[in-house]
């Protein structure tokens, strides 16, 4: 008796210690948060000068402007955005069953961009579309395209019952709503550079209003993503598997669906189009540590924040005064990875 006590206790210890890693993990993810934020209200063509003005006898009213109302809420908003599409990619990868989904896999973005495209050709058209337009802005527009978009998805696809039909049915409106979108700027010229702006992400325009509406869609998807992580624990066992459970999975791949398009629209709608932090993100917490999805969702989401973060941070300070779209950073990086990952295991797999 003595002996099983012993060996429960040790499997007792064993089991808490992925839980252990992950708490490790958090902490250390909040933390990097911290200083990232410090160092993304110092980061800018004045650099620290803003910082010394602000706290230094003379309380400077331009350095205040610049650091509270410029780099703060743009610093949050990247980490904010960052911590959606992480958010995102782990439902999409989870709900998918497949390391490679991403936040976009549902045709948001191009849905994004044609709404985008197209409220800017609206802008110029009639008077009473320019009020309209003016109204819903072009953060509303991006919002509501990526929306319409998975909504189209989910119409092709039928509803959310089969994964497969789902999977196909968001390649081919992405496909489609892409190719709309770049036949509007082929035949509306004037909107190219605006558009090609948004589809290369940036968060120079992010306020507090932005980082607000963001955090408050962040809190309740990350609420919701967490209460159905049991059933993406039930379908990474196989669909049969979930079903044996009792879990309801129409209901709860319905929710699911609802927060990865709200979690990805609202990112896309404040920070335009970011590639590869939704899909890196989980890959770099599960190598990590091993953990249930309702763990996973978590980190994954603080990774994502200190991924763009980060990226953020070098794209305006690595040819400063100018700065570097953070789209093209987080894709040559992001995309990096994923090649060094892929060569890692092809490399494993050829040893063994």
């Amino acid at each position: 008796m003595t002996e099983s006590v012993r060996v429960g206790s040790g499997a007792v210890r064993g089991a808490s210690g992925p839980a252990r890693r992950a708490f490790a993990l958090g902490l250390g993810l909040l933390l990097v948060s911290v200083t990232l934020l410090l160092l993304g209200s110092a980061a800018g063509s004045t650099g620290l000068e803003s910082l010394r003005q602000l706290f230094g006898a003379g309380h400077d009213s331009v350095a205040r402007q610049i650091v509270w109302d410029i780099r703060l809420p743009r610093t949050a908003g990247a980490w904010l955005s960052g911590a959606l599409l992480g958010l995102a990619g782990a439902v999409a990868q989870g709900l998918f069953r497949n390391p490679l989904a991403d936040p976009y896999l549902l045709g948001s973005a191009s849905g994004a961009s044609l709404g985008v495209a197209g409220t800017m050709v609206l802008f110029g058209a009639s008077p009473l579309a320019t009020q309209w337009v003016v109204r819903l802005g072009l953060t509303g527009a991006a919002f509501v395209g990526a929306v319409a978009a998975v909504l189209l998805t989910l119409l092709l696809a039928q509803g959310v019952q089969h994964t497969l039909r789902l999977l196909l049915a968001g390649v081919i409106v992405s496909v489609v709503l892409g190719a709309l979108a770049a036949l509007v700027m082929l035949l509306v010229p004037e909107v190219q550079a605006t558009l090609q702006a948004f589809m290369l992400g940036s968060t120079a325009f992010v306020g507090w209003g932005s980082c607000a509406l963001m955090a408050g869609t962040w809190l309740a998807c990350m609420v919701v993503a967490w209460m159905l992580s049991h059933a993406l624990d039930g379908l990474a066992l196989g669909e049969a598997t979930a079903l044996s459970l009792g879990l309801p999975l129409p209901s709860m791949r319905a929710a699911l669906v609802l927060v990865l398009a709200l979690a990805t629209g609202a990112a896309v709608a404040q920070t335009g189009l970011i590639a590869f932090v939704g899909l890196a993100a989980p890959h770099l917490v599960r190598s990590v540590v091993k953990t249930t999805h309702g763990r996973l969702i978590l980190l994954s989401s603080l990774m994502g924040g200190v991924l763009l973060l980060a990226a953020d941070i070098l794209a305006r300070i690595l040819i400063a005064p100018q700065e570097l779209p953070v789209g093209v950073l987080t894709a040559v990086l992001g995309g990096s990875y994923l090649l060094w990952l892929m060569y890692r295991r092809t490399g494993y797999g050829q040893m063994s």
